[in-house]
């Protein structure tokens, strides 16, 4: 927690009992980074060590420091500069997961993004909040289940854009080294390769591409899972 409030303008412990902030991203990224770091403490300490790690949309920067590519201060300043980056874009962005696949959403929804796919019939659009209110009312007309995000902003999505070159240059300020342990990517949904996750314009793509979350669990291939999360 010490490292991340370093990096931000108020102790994190006072967000963590206040929801009003807590539903502001630029809090709740750092908060979400916070609680998933001291869960991994917490089980390290119970002799628990991963073989390999994925992280879904922030969780991606808590997977990079536990496998030893960002130090705990370099992961808090990247979650804090892109919380504070995506909070002071203009508001009136949205998502909506639908029980479709991506293939299916691309095609009845170009006027919106897909942010994540989660599964084969689960992804999240993102976009304007008119464009997701239209959005939602076709998937409905088709019988598809939706459920609204409770979200500040359209993330992974090209409302994302007026961000990434500041993001880009906080990033490159970085220092990144090699994965110590096997990773997937959740923006490839395959295998980190050597050198991918030590490239900073990866982390830039990040933010813009959609999260890649079933692809990963396929790359995982694991019988034993954690999920660390709050």
């Amino acid at each position: 927690f010490d490292e991340v409030c370093q990096a931000l303008d108020l102790p994190l412990r006072e967000v963590l009992d206040d929801d009003s902030r807590l539903h502001q991203t630029g809090w709740a990224q750092p908060a979400i980074f916070a609680v998933e770091v001291a869960l991994l403490a917490l089980v390290r300490s119970w002799g628990v060590t991963p073989d390999v790690v994925a992280g879904h949309s922030i969780g991606e920067v808590a997977a990079a420091y536990a496998a030893g590519v960002l130090s705990l201060a370099d992961a808090a300043r990247l979650v804090a500069a892109r919380g504070r980056l995506m909070q002071a874009l203009p508001a009136g962005g949205a998502m909506l997961a639908v029980g479709i696949s991506e293939i299916e959403a691309r095609e009845a929804f170009p006027e919106v993004d897909v942010a994540a796919v989660n599964g084969p019939r689960s992804v999240v659009v993102s976009g304007g909040e008119d464009d997701i209110a239209r959005t939602a009312e076709l998937a409905v007309e088709r019988g598809w289940k939706t459920s609204r995000l409770r979200t500040s902003h359209a993330f992974h999505s090209r409302l994302m854009e007026p961000m990434l070159d500041e993001f880009a240059g906080i990033v490159r300020g970085l220092t990144f080294n090699e994965p110590t342990m096997a990773a997937v990517s959740t923006v490839t949904g395959a295998v980190v390769g050597p050198g991918q996750w030590s490239d900073p314009d990866y982390w830039v793509r990040q933010v813009r591409e959609p999260v890649r979350f079933a692809d990963a669990v396929v790359a995982l291939g694991a019988d034993r899972v954690l999920e660390l999360g709050p």
